[in-house]
């Protein structure tokens, strides 16, 4: 019974100066980069057994970028591969991911688990072969690609918890109808 911390899309693009940023998204990179330097230095317990992170990885997504978005299904270019918008947030070092998860290179892609590492293995097989049972998961934005994420590892049959202080949400009223739509999902909301 093996625990995982999933962390989505801590990317510039989606953090203050970004393309398409989140307010707060600096902090959270932040927070989240503490809580993985104490636990890789072991000043805290090992929470986890792996910690992996998910990356928007964005080649041509299609529609999903227009230089009209509606901010519903069509954004600003963002994430794309090969630009600093798409490296993670430095407030994130150190970063001692496991495994990074690539999503979206020819399509919108919200979840973390429609991502593949380089080698091409999928999220949800990777978990299951290290025996992860439990998945926490925290990122940006709570409200698009976290809650995708969740929604996704709960349907996968993973227990999952939602840690809302270490994400960041695009609008206040659509976070909370997400956090709505997770919690009656059985996503623990921490």
């Amino acid at each position: 019974m093996a625990r995982a911390l999933i962390v989505v899309d801590v990317q510039n693009d989606f953090c203050e100066g970004g393309s398409l940023p989140v307010t707060g998204g600096a902090r959270v990179a932040a927070d989240i980069g503490e809580l993985l330097h104490r636990w890789s230095s072991g000043a805290v317990g090992p929470p986890y057994d792996v910690v992996v992170a998910t990356k928007d990885h964005h080649v041509d997504p299609g529609a999903h970028w227009s230089v009209k978005p509606d901010f519903v299904a069509s954004w600003p270019v963002h994430c794309k591969v090969g630009t600093d918008g798409a490296g993670f947030h430095p407030n994130l070092d150190p970063q001692p991911f496991d495994e990074v998860f690539y999503k979206g290179e020819h399509a919108a892609a919200y979840s973390g688990f429609e991502g593949r590492t380089a080698s091409g293995a999928a999220l949800t097989d990777w978990l299951r072969s290290r025996d992860v049972s439990h998945v926490d998961v925290c990122g940006i934005a709570t409200d698009h690609c976290v809650r995708a994420t969740a929604l996704d590892s709960a349907a996968a049959g993973f227990t999952t918890r939602v840690l809302t202080a270490l994400c960041a949400g695009v609008a206040e009223e659509s976070t909370a109808a997400a956090v709505t739509e997770m919690a009656g999902a059985g996503i623990e909301i921490a």
